[in-house]
């Protein structure tokens, strides 16, 4: 294994380079007789694809995904499902002068001394061009669960820079670029439009939820629910933390207001993010990530060469001012990925296992 593949009954292989003729994956494990099509895929995409707004990098690539196995007669069959997705806007120019330099906050030094050869490529491998076919991956994912459970993911963005962004309805998420929950995003256009002009960028925070989850998914040592949550999350592009349920804010409490109490009526509050144990509990998954400044930038920085000679470096061609503006999706595909193949491996091993009570219902969830 070389660190490509992700989830054990649901497994998605990851393959391509920004810069290649295509990207995709490859899915196997995936239940047999589920209708798929590409029509089930290309909405998440077209939610994460580069040059959907001014506010986001401004390479256009359509990110048309096409279904090359593993359906026959718009059902699922049980085998490997092949996903392609075709690179067709590259500008392999843009990275001419950086292909002998370092890039500060990239893979660029890390990548060099790993493998000593690299793809300088609008990053190959370690570009956020490779999330694509893992949302592409989760929207299969999230169909099944549907079916099954009923499951539905949800994610928008909670933190741009230092600028908070409140909560209002999740409706609001899919009108604006930014998958603010707010009706009124004109701050946020300024403070976006203002960073780019400025040559520089920001981090973001987001927030990603699963309701619908069954209990009993998760296991209780090394493969808890919330450490593989948190493992997949680290795997995104410029994810630098990670909170489940109340997070670092669970410093602060104490243990009678953190513990979530339950009633015949439901569970009093979700402190634990709808984990316990590292199983499922039944309420809401709650989750938070924090994604770092865009790397690339107009702003000129101190690095080095390939020769350890001391270089500035300035990165030209189309990057986000802010890669969280499009990290929802990701976030979405990713919980979406980790649930999938916790349910299979739950549905494997205790699909016979009597339950005790009923599930009792969740507490009302802040938003």
């Amino acid at each position: 294994m070389s660190g490509n593949t992700f989830g054990r009954l649901f497994a998605v292989t990851n393959f391509g380079e920004s810069h290649g003729p295509a990207i995709g994956c490859v899915i196997d494990g995936c239940p047999p007789g589920m209708a798929l099509a590409e029509a089930d895929i290309q909405g998440d995409l077209d939610r994460r694809r580069p040059g959907s707004s001014k506010f986001v990098t401004q390479r256009n690539e359509a990110d048309a995904v096409e279904i090359l196995s593993g359906v026959y007669q718009g059902l699922t069959t049980g085998t490997p499902i092949c996903l392609l997705i075709r690179n067709t806007d590259q500008r392999s120019k843009d990275y001419g002068k950086i292909l002998q330099r370092f890039r500060p906050g990239h893979a660029d030094y890390s990548y060099f001394q790993k493998y000593g050869v690299r793809d300088p490529r609008g990053g190959g491998r370690s570009s956020a061009r490779m999330t694509a076919p893992m949302v592409a991956a989760g929207a299969v994912a999230k169909k099944w669960l549907h079916a099954q459970y009923g499951t539905v993911f949800r994610g928008c963005m909670t933190q741009v820079g230092e600028m908070p962004v409140g909560f209002e309805d999740w409706e609001h998420v899919a009108n604006n670029p930014f998958f603010a929950p707010v009706s009124d995003v004109s701050g946020l256009e300024r403070y976006i439009e203002a960073l780019r002009k400025s040559g520089d960028s920001c981090g973001a925070r987001i927030r990603v939820t699963a309701s619908g989850v069954p209990v009993g998914l998760g296991e209780p040592l090394f493969d808890k629910m919330d450490a593989d949550i948190a493992y997949a999350m680290m795997g995104i592009n410029a994810v630098k933390g990670v909170e489940i349920g109340a997070g670092f804010s669970s410093v602060a409490q104490r243990g009678s207001t953190h513990g979530d109490a339950l009633s015949p009526q439901g569970f009093r509050s979700n402190n634990a993010g709808g984990v316990l144990g590292g199983i499922s509990s039944g309420q809401d998954l709650e989750v938070s990530i924090a994604i770092k400044p865009t790397s690339s930038i107009l702003s000129p920085r101190e690095s080095i060469d390939t020769e350890g000679h001391s270089v500035e470096v300035v990165t030209g061609g189309r990057h986000d001012p802010c890669v969280g503006l499009r990290a929802t999706p990701i976030a979405e595909a990713m919980l979406a990925l980790v649930v999938m193949d916790h349910a299979l491996r739950h549905r494997a091993q205790c699909a016979d296992v009597p339950r005790r009570l009923q599930p009792i219902a969740a507490a009302a969830p802040p938003g």
